[in-house]
């Protein structure tokens, strides 16, 4: 018999017909100035912007982002990119609430500070080392490099906005979580 799921207090044993179909698009952040994220998530991680959606009348704008396979065909009209974006999956949505980007002390919650909350996005690269490699050149602040802590072969990064980013080998971690 197939893997179906782990069986869990509060985990349901079937999956309901009306949800087939159904998968996780994206995941949002707010950011204060969006040419920072945009040139920190595009060159440190390679991600492509597919579709940047104003709102001026709601005072914001959504920047819709992906790491694309190479060669992963994406369309180019913009009807047609949109509905392609809102149908794949591993998307980061950059939402800018405009005017934070002036306000010298304005800071959006990461998440881990106390009240504890949100905890981080992840990568999962093909090799660890030569990605801490990278962060290092990039000077990117590390939370927790690999070999720190109990937890080991995972590092923590951040973004411009103070948000955590796990960086992963998935080939290094069969035995986590295991006693």
């Amino acid at each position: 018999m197939p893997f179906v799921t782990e069986i869990e207090p509060g985990m349901s044993a079937t999956v309901a017909p009306e949800t087939r179909g159904f998968r996780l698009n994206h995941s949002m952040l707010r950011v204060k100035d969006p040419e920072r994220s945009l040139e920190f998530y595009s060159r440190v991680f390679g991600m492509r912007l597919l579709r940047k959606l104003n709102f001026p009348e709601l005072n914001f704008s959504l920047y819709f982002l992906a790491a694309l396979d190479e060669g992963e065909a994406v369309p180019e009209d913009e009807d047609e990119r949109t509905c392609w974006t809102f149908s794949q999956r591993g998307i980061l949505e950059l939402t800018h609430n405009r005017g934070t980007e002036r306000d010298p002390d304005f800071r959006y919650h990461d998440g881990n500070s106390e009240p504890q909350g949100f905890g981080h996005i992840c990568f999962a690269v093909p090799d660890l080392d030569a990605a801490v490699r990278w962060l290092d050149a990039n000077e990117v602040p590390f939370v927790k490099r690999p070999e720190d802590g109990a937890l080991k072969d995972v590092a923590f990064v951040t973004d411009p906005d103070g948000y955590w980013i796990e960086i992963l080998e998935p080939a290094r971690l069969g035995g986590l979580g295991r006693t």
